[in-house]
This record gives C-alpha cells, structure tokens and sequence, in this order.
C-alpha cells in the first residue's frame, strides 16, 4: 500500500512539473501571434521598437511572450530533472531520444527569440550563432542555411522557423507524451497570475547598438557557450561540446552503475557550463 502512494505521489510531481510546462508554452504560443501579427522580419529591430512604443499594450504581450517563454524553458528543465530523478526513463530508446531532443528544440525556439529583436543582444547572437554553424565540416553549409542564413536573408528564416520549423519540430518530439500531462490554466492558476504580474510590471529587455563596446553579452543561456568559444575554436565550443550533454542524456543507460557514472557527467558538465556563465556575466 505504502509502494502505490509513493508511485501516486512520484506521478502527481511529474504532472505538476509537466502541466505548468505546458500551461507557460500556451501563453507562449497565444501572445506570440498577437506578436506576429505586427513583426516585419525585414525591419526586426525597428518592428520591435514598435511594438513597444506604438501598438497598443504592445509592452504587456511583449513581455508576455518573453517570461512565459522563460518560464516554459526553466520548467522543461524541472521536469526533465524529476523524470530522471525519479528514474522515470523507462520509454524505449527512440521515444526517449525524441522526448530529450525537446530540450535543444526549447533552446533554438528561445534562441530565436533573442535573434529576433534585432537589438545588440540579438545581432551578437546571431551572427555567433551563424559562425557557429558554418564551422561545423560538410554539414555547417546546409545547416546554416536551413536554420540562420542571417547574412544572405536577413530575419526571414530566422522568422519562419521560429514561428513555424521549431514549433512543428519540438511538436514531433513531444507530442506521444502530452497525453500524460494535464494542462489545464485552473490548476495553475498561481503560475498564470505570476506571469501577469511579472509582464504588467518589469519591462522585457532591449539593448540598442552599443558603438565602442568590445563584449555584448548573449542571452543568458548562452554566456557559457560565449565564454567558452574564448578559449577553444567555434566547432569544439559550439558544436561538440553541447552535443556531449545532449550525448549523455540521450543514451541515459538503464543500468544503475553506469548510470552514476552518466548523471555525474551531466552534473560535471553543468557545473562547468554554470561557472563559465557567471564569468561571462561578469565581464
């Protein structure tokens, strides 16, 4: 009896974690095509301003879309973590390979987002990022053309995939598992008020070009990754070593000692990714 409460108890975590996730990427989505409708990828920055300055309560869904994106990424993290935690991990290979890829799917939807302002912040990102993807051998090219390509098009496909590629990608991953989860606003209803509260008061940032400055500082998920390419070439730095953790959670073995031996190397890499961070952030 005592066994059936605690397995009762480990679900009703696990559905906490996962319907708030889901709860904070609706609002995502819904004050993200009230965003859509007035964004001109050809003018990105000067459309934001825009929606800033102009359109009516262009601030609160702008701010909106950014905290409930932030939070929708830190949730997924949450739950992710409970799920491995409670060793929850017991789908086949491929199922837990394309649950796990949600998680790089989330970065690039965020990632994007920042691209997509069109300020300091998101022109250093994005041409990072171009960089990036054009170190990587035979693949960089094409990959850099089906995801950036900034140089040669602007924001258009930056725009599209964004508001569509990633969607339907991150969709494909999840989309088997949602029937788990409940996602229903009443039962989170303390989240949806926080995320009002946090839009209707603190302002979503934006930085203008900042002449004469030799360090612009990423969205803060990427500081690590910006510190480190310091150090190291942009293939090692942007591309093998994310795909290390990503490695590790993907292949998560079922065995216990190995997977000690697994968690403690995606604890290590955190931890490391965490101190690069605050060095960045600190510049």
């Amino acid at each position: 009896m005592t066994g059936i409460k605690e397995k009762i108890r480990e679900k009703i975590i696990r559905n906490r974690w996962g319907g708030q996730t889901l709860v904070s990427l609706y609002i995502s989505v819904l004050s993200g095509i009230v965003l859509a409708l007035q964004y001109n990828p050809a003018e990105p920055f000067y459309s934001t301003a825009t929606l800033e300055l102009v359109v009516p309560y262009g601030a609160f869904w702008r701010a909106l879309h950014y905290y409930s994106s932030q939070a929708f990424f830190l949730l997924l993290l949450c739950h992710l973590a409970v799920i491995i935690y409670q060793k929850d991990t017991s789908f086949h290979r491929i199922p837990w390979i394309r649950l796990t890829a949600s998680v790089p799917v989330a970065i690039l939807l965020l990632f994007t987002g920042y691209v997509l302002r069109g300020d300091a912040t998101g022109e250093a990102a994005g041409a990072i990022a171009e960089h990036i993807a054009l170190s990587i051998p035979i693949f960089g090219k094409p990959l850099n053309a089906l995801l950036f390509d900034i140089m040669a098009n602007g924001m258009l496909k930056v725009y599209v995939n964004h508001l569509i590629g990633l969607m339907v990608l991150g969709g494909i991953c999840v989309w088997p598992h949602l029937r788990r989860y409940t996602a229903s606003f009443q039962q989170h209803i303390f989240l949806v008020f926080s995320l009002l509260a946090l839009s209707i008061v603190f302002l979503t940032p934006m930085e203008p070009d900042k002449i004469g400055l030799t360090h612009i500082t990423g969205p803060w998920f990427f500081l690590g990754l910006q510190e480190l390419l310091r150090y190291i070439p942009p293939f090692w730095a942007g591309a093998v070593v994310p795909a290390m953790l990503l490695g590790a959670l993907f292949l998560l073995p079922k065995q216990e000692h190995k997977r000690r031996l697994t968690l403690f190397f995606i604890v290590a890499w955190m931890l490391g990714y965490a101190i690069l961070t605050w060095i960045s952030y600190n510049r």
